[in-house]
């Protein structure tokens, strides 16, 4: 049987945690700054972390992370 391949978008925009959580970095957080509130940046910044349903389909596409 041949290995898997890692889907190389999604190794790209995604990784997972030790505990097996997927993280993410948020998306409209680069450009157009003065339309969006300090609050809204702020959390813009932080990593996120994707919901059980779509962390099983990313983690088909990552088989070796």
């Amino acid at each position: 049987m041949p290995k898997i391949r890692t889907s190389r978008t999604a190794a790209k925009r995604f990784s997972v945690t030790k505990s097996g959580k997927v993280k993410f970095k948020h998306a409209y957080a680069r450009h157009m700054f003065t339309a969006k509130n300090p609050k809204q940046k702020a959390r813009l910044r932080r990593t996120g972390i994707l919901g059980k349903a779509d962390a099983e389909k990313i983690k088909i596409m990552m088989p070796y992370a």
